[in-house]
């Protein structure tokens, strides 16, 4: 209990020779480690770039496909489930719908009536040159033909809607053999994101029962205070390096969210899309312009704030130097940092406070 005082005056004695004069502090190597004092070199240089930002995977608008029940029907069969991959055209659901052997009837019966109209114009047609019936009754013919012509048309449309394809539109017309069953077929080569519907159940017109994506490329909807924007170009390179994908920014917001007052940046990911999961949470980085200067990422323990200034204290051979730098970007564990500085220095990582009492002049001597 008696060694304590001496072993503090020691300490306090080991302060007392370490001058300051400007952005110096004059220190011993035994005395740093006295004073625990630890340093470490700079990390590789980078580009110009801003790190940690916080972003959420998401599939771009135009990839993202919902699919509906075009008629009343009830769910025969589901032949897909959640996180299978369909190709363009694949059946994934079966249908039985009353609703479509209606449609298909009306279609039949407005193509009968169209063949028709078609015989009954090219008949007056004839007789008008002929001058055996007057020009208002072929017009009024011709009108009746067009007509019906619309109607068939809107009938194979309401197929179309409902998921026949031409062919089977034609077969139908050839062969008159109604059917109740409604196929369901993926719109594009994706991934199956949802499923809400199960066999046996009854279902009203346009009712969702899919979700299916395209999940290349991903895009990344990106968080970043205004300040971090001011070197940020449209093309710039984006990366998400804990899953080694990459892509460039394609949009940067035009207004601040009102909560954390954050701009939205938008990017594409190209490369590495196969490693994140759409709704993910990720960190990003962004190259920002050529005339940004150096960077690099230090641990927030290097970096002391005195008299106005933001400095990290470089070692020298007689002790640190308190050298000024600018915060780009500012982190939970680490910030990014540009400054004078050649790349090959030590700082001081521990014991910050220390040297930011002697450059002030408080513990040292007169």
């Amino acid at each position: 209990m008696k060694k304590a005082p001496l072993v503090f005056g020691f300490i306090v004695l080991s302060i007392t020779p370490c001058a300051w004069a400007g952005d110096d502090v004059a220190l011993s190597a035994k005395q740093a480690q006295a004073l625990g004092i630890t340093t470490a070199s700079l990390p590789s240089k980078q580009s110009g770039e801003v790190s940690g930002l916080p972003a959420q995977v998401v599939i771009p608008p135009n990839q993202l496909f919902v699919i509906s029940t075009p008629l009343p029907a009830m769910v025969e069969q589901i032949l897909v489930g959640v996180g299978d991959s369909v190709k363009k055209g694949q059946p994934i659901a079966r249908l039985q719908s009353p609703a479509l052997a209606e449609a298909q009837r009306g279609l039949l019966q407005a193509s009968v009536q169209s063949q028709l109209a078609k015989e009954n114009l090219a008949r007056d047609e004839a007789l008008w040159k002929d001058g055996i019936i007057a020009e208002s009754r072929f017009l009024a013919t011709k009108g009746l033909a067009l007509e019906a012509q619309a109607a068939l048309s809107e009938r194979k449309q309401m197929l179309h809607l409902a998921g026949m394809s031409d062919a089977a539109i034609a077969q139908l017309q050839s062969g008159n053999n109604l059917s109740s069953l409604l196929t369901m077929t993926a719109p594009i080569d994706g991934v199956v994101l949802e499923k809400s519907a199960s066999a046996g159940q009854r279902l009203d017109a346009a009712v969702p029962m899919f979700q299916i994506a395209k999940l290349n490329p991903l895009a990344l909807e990106i968080q970043a205070p205004l300040a971090y924007t001011r070197d940020l170009k449209i093309g710039a390179t984006v990366t998400v390096p804990v899953y080694a994908a990459s892509g460039r920014l394609t949009a940067i917001g035009r207004s601040l969210s009102g909560t954390n007052q954050t701009i939205l940046l938008r990017a594409m990911i190209q490369q590495g899309s196969e490693n994140l999961r759409p709704g993910q949470f990720v960190e990003a980085s962004i190259s920002t312009s050529a005339n940004s200067g150096a960077q690099w990422n230090i641990p927030n323990s290097a970096i002391a704030r005195i008299a106005g200034k933001t400095v990290v204290f470089v070692e020298t051979p007689q002790g640190f130097h308190a050298q000024t730098i600018n915060v780009l970007n500012e982190g939970a564990q680490n910030s990014v940092i540009s400054g004078e500085l050649v790349g090959d220095e030590k700082i001081a990582v521990r014991g910050i406070s220390t040297l930011k009492s002697s450059l002030m002049g408080i513990g040292g001597g007169e």
